[in-house]
């Protein structure tokens, strides 16, 4: 999606509208970096000032990220996902297990009763996906692949407020799951999703609440500070 020339009134407005839509649209997703402030500069025809006063405005809300030396980095993909994520950074761990607690169960229970055999399917594959992570010792992969697990039963849910909610979550959610889990790839508390994934398959709504309920009240025990 190419950058538009901006109009000369209401300049630093427009460059903050024509940056989220990038972001909006996915054209920029979260962790790219941005053009530079030459770049955006001359592709929206404004002085580097403007853009850098943009930047900045956004920098404040947690869109984006300015990093000393590399550049500008899409941080959220919203205003809402990035407050979100400073909230979750502030929080403890417990903190955020008892929100996926509140949201993650529902899920499962709405994703039993709604999952088609394509949102099956993404279940089975991410659940492959994290035992081969682990059985070959790879945390970033055993993290990638728990992470789009979770998020593959929320949108199973096929509840768009729901899913919004957790995706803006999910940055934060993320660092919780990495910081349980070791360097050889293992959990500081092991679980196995496998029960979850067939009762979603097998559309037990009660079945899948409870083993969600279950794994994360495990969590919650091993996390009480």
């Amino acid at each position: 999606m190419p950058l538009a020339s901006t109009r000369r009134t209401g300049l630093v407005e427009q460059v903050i509208t024509q940056i989220r839509t990038q972001i909006d649209s996915g054209e920029w997703r979260v962790g790219d970096r941005i053009p530079t402030e030459t770049e955006l500069s001359d592709q929206l025809e404004v002085g580097r000032n403007t853009v850098r006063e943009a930047v900045r405005a956004l920098a404040h809300t947690g869109l984006l990220e300015i990093r000393q030396g590399a550049g500008t980095f899409v941080r959220a993909s919203s205003e809402l996902a990035g407050a979100l994520r400073r909230r979750v950074e502030r929080g403890k761990l417990r903190e955020t297990l008892e929100v996926r607690r509140a949201l993650e169960v529902e899920a499962a229970r709405l994703a039993a009763t709604r999952r088609t055999d394509t949102d099956l399917e993404e279940l089975n594959t991410q659940l492959r996906r994290r035992k081969a992570a682990h059985d070959v010792g790879d945390p970033a992969a055993f993290v990638d692949s728990d992470v789009a697990l979770h998020r593959a039963v929320v949108r199973a849910s096929h509840s768009p407020l729901l899913i919004e909610l957790y995706s803006n979550l999910t940055p934060g959610i993320t660092e919780g799951i990495a910081s349980m889990v070791l360097e050889d790839g293992t959990e500081t508390v092991p679980i196995d999703h496998t029960p979850l994934v067939a009762a979603i398959r097998d559309r037990d709504p009660d079945a899948a609440a409870q083993e969600t309920t279950r794994f994360i009240d495990e969590l919650l025990e091993e996390n009480q500070d």
